[in-house]
């Protein structure tokens, strides 16, 4: 399953076998991945992408052929036996996370506020209703403005929160975050649905599908995967 696989500092990956478990890892120096040596690297973003480059890879390649629950990037024990006894120990969770993932894989679905159509021109105030104070149309058209975008906000809002429901209802489980950075997104757009979704095979078919009908006037989204269930089966340290 491991053979010729290497992780990080291109470490050779090997397994852990503890009774009907086993765990891939990779011995890396203790030094380097110490907790104050990764709390100080914490804002290189250079050595965070190929940390997670390399974790990544290997859940990928395992994921392929066996169902696996992936660790928090970074999880570092100080031997075997370390590894050995979380295995021992939690083997009854790892078991039933392990059965509630088989056969499914996680997909990414991120929704951001499509671009407000431009307003139309503004009317000219009715001779019926004539203004004698200078500055009134003005603040009169800032207000329909206001109205209109919190109107706008507000739709987008309900089209998230709709279409989140509709795919919830097609996976097995689901997870929803905070709408992330516009610099971690690269896009300036708001980011109004942030979420992942545990589905099968015939669920992302359908998923990929009510995604791809959403997208529209008032939504901009992105579907992204398949991925191993990390959102689902994550358990990190004890």
């Amino acid at each position: 399953m491991v053979g010729g696989m290497v992780g990080v500092d291109d470490a050779q990956v090997r397994t852990v076998v503890e009774g009907p478990l086993a765990a891939i890892v990779a011995s890396v120096d203790r030094e380097r991945f110490s907790e104050q040596s990764i709390r100080a690297h914490l804002e290189d973003l250079g050595w965070l992408e190929k940390l997670a480059r390399a974790h990544h890879e290997v859940v990928d390649r395992a994921a392929q052929a066996h169902s696996i629950a992936p660790v928090r990037m970074a999880t570092v024990y100080h031997s075997d036996s370390g590894v050995h006894e979380l295995l021992r120990e939690r083997r009854d969770e790892l078991a039933e996370t392990l059965d509630r993932i088989r056969g499914r894989t996680e997909w990414g679905v991120k929704g951001y506020a499509a671009p407000a159509p431009a307003p139309e021109a503004a009317e000219t105030d009715s001779p019926d209703t004539p203004s004698d104070r200078p500055g009134t149309s003005y603040l009169m058209r800032r207000r329909t403005e206001r109205a209109r975008v919190a109107q706008r906000r507000e739709h987008v809002a309900e089209a998230a929160d709709e279409l989140h429901h509709e795919l919830a209802g097609l996976a097995a489980e689901h997870r929803l975050y905070p709408p992330q950075d516009p610099r971690l997104t690269g896009r300036s757009d708001e980011m109004v649905l942030n979420a992942a979704y545990l589905v099968d095979d015939d669920g992302a078919v359908r998923l990929a599908q009510r995604v791809d009908a959403a997208n529209g006037d008032h939504l901009r989204l992105e579907i992204t995967g398949p991925w191993a269930p990390y959102s689902f089966t994550s358990l990190g340290q004890p």
